[in-house]
């Protein structure tokens, strides 16, 4: 057998490479779809008038200002973020470079365990944290504080503020792809938490 098609074989079968590149590839897929959530269902909940029996109560207005700047919802509340400039031609290319990773790694996921990819995995993940968390915080800052401004301290540091979605999005990336000890103080301090009550 060739060296080469051996040395693949080797790389691609052997349990805890394959393993790690299957968690690899299914959290990143996963944490891309909570990104595409988060962008889509915050503009549907801003325009959102109330509920009946079959839920949320969608304004006109959520289609005339938002549904028709794209045929996709995704695009479409994008390209919205980028008229109340919450994002820029910089974040649409990112989101890009993400989605163009997340393909790679979802559709091409044999060539991934065998070989890798051409793109570092980790930077990608960060590059979707950061996004996630620079639209969240737009509407931190836009609407929550705004709203409410006396709920918030006149010194907060908006640097210190994690917001839900981008925690939640960390927490699944460090326990399922860090260190032990990572995963491990998730879950004590869970414990920890429960316990008091």
């Amino acid at each position: 057998m060739d060296e080469k098609i051996r040395a693949s074989w080797e790389r691609t079968l052997h349990p805890e490479t394959l393993k790690t590149n299957i968690i690899t590839a299914s959290i990143f897929s996963m944490a891309f779809e909570m990104l595409k959530s988060s962008i889509v269902e915050k503009i549907e909940g801003f325009f959102t008038n109330g509920f009946d029996q079959d839920g949320p109560i969608i304004s006109q207005e959520y289609k005339e200002k938002v549904l028709s700047l794209n045929r996709s919802p995704v695009y479409a509340s994008l390209r919205w973020l980028q008229v109340m400039d919450a994002i820029n031609d910089e974040d649409m290319g990112k989101f890009e470079h993400v989605k163009k990773c997340r393909n790679t790694l979802t559709h091409e996921m044999l060539s991934f365990a065998s070989s890798g990819v051409d793109f570092d995995v980790a930077e990608a993940f960060n590059e979707m944290v950061a996004l996630l968390r620079k639209i969240e915080m737009w509407w931190f800052e836009h609407f929550e504080m705004a709203i409410d401004p006396e709920s918030y301290p006149d010194d907060l540091d908006l640097d210190q503020v994690i917001p839900g979605p981008v925690w939640s999005l960390q927490m699944l990336i460090d326990v399922a792809l860090g260190p032990e000890e990572e995963a491990e103080k998730y879950y004590d301090l869970f414990v920890a938490a429960a316990d008091k009550t």
